[in-house]
């Protein structure tokens, strides 16, 4: 079986307008995603844009593009779009990669297809990695997961889930992480099955989503399986800021 991929990419942005067309060692930052994921198993690349000038910037390095409504109020939305658009069918499996991950391996777009392939009871395909410091576990910023036996997902929070009640008990048990868990953190990069995609923009934001801002919280409200895998290989940080790019310019310069 198949699958394809959909990269979003918006030229608004609050902290870093333009984004995508940021220059990255001689190319615009949405190429390099581009290229990483034409390196994975993917029959299909489609840069989706709400912005004519992304749109012909992709289109120059030979990208398909698919124009799309500038009011969606998600990222699922616009993939969505993308999907009913270009008349993919209910059964296809399309991976949503962001347009700021510039140096996604392509080795774990290829897995999170390829679970939710093996898996039919899962609507939704998604990854994670361990968090290893206090700092990060206590985050909001740092979205925590657990699982139950089979991967299957039961809860994504912003808060440290599950709570180390002993551990924790007392300010000095808060400065060392604690011991007999694996705490989790979720990687957003997202296989989706098209059923789900147009299911779950008909459903209202649920209310765990809007109280946490997790969109994938909608999902799990609706009784859809999200299956969880520890990824093969741990992406670096996408690009949200000029000084993100920064970092990612000199990780690319130690290559």
């Amino acid at each position: 079986m198949s699958f394809s991929v959909v990269i979003p990419a918006r030229y608004a942005s609050s902290r870093f307008p333009g984004k995508p067309l940021a220059d990255l060692a001689g190319k615009p930052m949405l190429q390099h995603v581009y290229e990483r994921a034409c390196e994975s198993e993917a029959v299909r690349v489609i840069i989706a844009t709400d912005d004519e000038r992304i749109a012909h910037v992709a289109q120059n390095f030979g990208a398909e593009v698919c124009m799309t409504s500038d009011d969606h109020p998600s990222g699922t939305d616009r993939l969505q779009e993308v999907v009913h658009k270009l008349g993919f069918y209910a059964d296809d499996i399309v991976v949503n990669v962001q347009g700021d991950e510039p140096l996604i391996p392509p080795r774990i777009i290829n897995q999170v297809a390829h679970n939710l392939m093996a898996l039919p009871m899962a609507g939704i395909a998604t990854l994670s990695e361990p968090i290893e410091t206090v700092d990060a576990l206590v985050n909001p910023n740092v979205v925590k997961v657990v699982t139950d036996h089979q991967g299957m997902a039961l809860y994504f929070s912003r808060a440290p889930i599950p709570w180390p009640r002993d551990s924790f008990m007392s300010e000095v048990g808060r400065s060392t992480m604690p011991e007999g868990f694996s705490w989790q953190r979720h990687i957003g990069l997202y296989a989706y099955r098209v059923k789900l995609l147009n299911d779950f923009v008909r459903w209202p934001p649920a209310p765990l989503e809007q109280t946490e801002c997790l969109e994938q919280l909608r999902a799990l409200w609706n009784g859809v399986g999200i299956h969880v895998d520890a990824a093969d290989e741990t992406p670096p940080a996408g690009v949200d800021t000029p000084e993100d790019l920064e970092r990612i310019r000199q990780l690319l310069v130690l290559k």
